[in-house]
């Protein structure tokens, strides 16, 4: 473990161009200075600059993070103007790729390591394995609470960890490795696309099936969405497709479209002579009165309005087969707890 400390604009150049040959620091001002420490292929310099200190980072194979602790850092890459204030985390560029900003009176600690070793995190800790190497694919954390781990995460290693000279190795090293798993969860990478598609093979299952056919079944008469149904039965929208595509022979949505003319034609059934086919299959999202009396026709034979002359008392004919209903899901919802009252609705 190694700390260094300048107050120099040149030699603060020369240290950040050590850990980071591709990036280039060029300003005006009256002081510049800077703070190393550095163990176990990680570096984390801090930076004190009184006014404004452009950069230049051309690509490499390193991941180079900047964290804010007063003024603001100003990503410039490819034309933008995205700035950051105290608090915020980010990536100077993905591995691999240039990036150009400035830093505008900052405080930032700036954290470098080789881009290499998160192959050996997400290797270790990710089931399935990757495929290829991991690629980080954007620079600002997932959300709040993850630039929040992100920041704190660099902050005790900087603090504690490597300012520690008594620390072990085997805690420097451990130290490390944690940030490098804080990255790949905080940080959009191609670990977090895989195992979220692999969640979704997962949920595809004939149960991720039957629960949300029987919330279609509860609210067939409300303008639900493939999301609504997704997050009513604790899955992705990709996995609730994927379940009906595989043992249903048919989409959410063409389910859905099924449901509901089946109860219009139980309305059908049931109405007098002078009922409106027209009122009916508006009420069930049926907008479109040609394609309504055609989807019809294919399920029941003949049309609507033929269905409807027959007159209440008849023996109706057979509607398609409608599920049972399934037991109370993983979110805890029951089948009927999301019952509303029949509103019009577009047709999906």
């Amino acid at each position: 473990m190694r700390s260094l400390q300048f107050r120099s604009r040149a030699q603060t150049r020369e240290l950040v161009s050590q850990v980071h040959p591709a990036l280039r620091m060029e300003g005006h001002g009256q002081e510049v200075g800077a703070v190393r420490a550095s163990a176990g292929g990680l570096s984390v310099d801090r930076l004190d600059v009184d006014a404004t200190v452009s950069y230049d980072a051309a690509a490499s194979r390193k991941v180079c993070l900047i964290t804010v602790h007063r003024g603001a850092v100003v990503d410039t890459t490819g034309g933008r103007h995205d700035t950051y204030g105290p608090g915020h985390t980010f990536l100077i560029a993905p591995p691999d790729r240039p990036g150009t900003g400035e830093l505008r009176a900052a405080r930032c600690t700036i954290t470098t390591f080789d881009a290499a070793v998160l192959d050996e995190v997400a290797t270790h800790d990710h089931d399935p394995r990757p495929a290829g190497p991991v690629r980080l694919t954007g620079q600002r954390p997932l959300d709040a609470a993850a630039n929040l781990r992100l920041g704190t995460t660099v902050s005790f290693l900087r603090d504690q960890v490597l300012a520690d000279p008594d620390a072990s190795g085997l805690v420097v090293t451990t130290g490390v490795r944690h940030l490098e798993a804080v990255v790949l969860a905080t940080l959009p990478n191609t670990t977090l696309a895989m195992r979220a598609a692999g969640a979704d093979i997962a949920n595809r299952g004939p149960q991720t099936l039957e629960r949300a056919m029987a919330f279609i079944a509860d609210n067939a008469q409300r303008d639900i969405t493939v999301a609504d149904i997704a997050a009513a039965v604790c899955v992705t929208p990709r996995a609730v497709q994927y379940a009906f595509s595989r043992h249903a022979g048919t989409t959410p949505l063409g389910y859905l479209r099924r449901v509901r003319l089946a109860h219009a034609h139980s309305e059908l059934v049931a109405a007098t002579p002078d009922a409106s086919v027209l009122a009916i299959a508006t009420k069930w999202g049926f907008a479109h009165q040609g394609r309504f009396a055609a989807a019809y026709r294919a399920a029941y034979g003949n049309a609507p309005s033929a269905t409807l002359r027959a007159g209440p008392g008849r023996a109706a004919q057979e509607p398609p087969q409608q599920p049972p209903a399934a037991p109370i899901g993983p979110c805890g919802t029951a089948t009927g707890a999301h019952r509303h009252d029949p509103a019009p609705r577009t047709q999906p």
